[in-house]
């Protein structure tokens, strides 16, 4: 199994809701920025796929389980691992955790898409550096 790739972040005032801990949605934005660093860490440019292949990558399905809550100013990590690449799509693991404990994890789905909003295969040199980090 592949090491996981691990982004730092704190919790801020404007994460939390009434009752003081993380808004539900905000883990989703969480693993979004920790899924743009995983990729950009992997030497990929999405505006440059997008600007010179008309390609992006969009979530198909997430499944997510709120384990533990976070609160104002935790210092949490989510953690990113690949858990299956075929043709057309990605399957990533992501976890949230503030020191040793689990708060959230997400399995996340995801696609390759054309300029017109239509599936494709992961171009091979994307399916290359993809499966670098596996």
């Amino acid at each position: 199994m592949q090491s996981p790739h691990i982004f730092p972040l704190r919790v801020y005032y404007e994460d939390t809701d009434l009752a003081g801990i993380v808004y539900y949605a905000n883990y989703l934005k969480f693993i979004e920025r920790a899924r743009s660093e995983w990729v950009r860490g992997l030497g990929i440019d999405q505006a440059l796929l997008r600007a010179e292949h008309g390609l992006v990558f969009a979530v198909r399905r997430v499944e997510a389980d709120y384990l533990r809550p976070a609160v104002f100013d935790d210092v949490l990590t989510v953690q990113t691992v690949l858990a299956d690449l075929s043709g057309a799509r990605l399957v990533l693991d992501q976890a949230v955790l503030r020191g040793a404990q689990t708060l959230f994890t997400a399995r996340v789905t995801l696609v390759c898409l054309t300029a017109a909003g239509t599936a494709t295969r992961f171009p091979t040199a994307l399916r290359t550096a993809l499966t670098g980090a596996a």
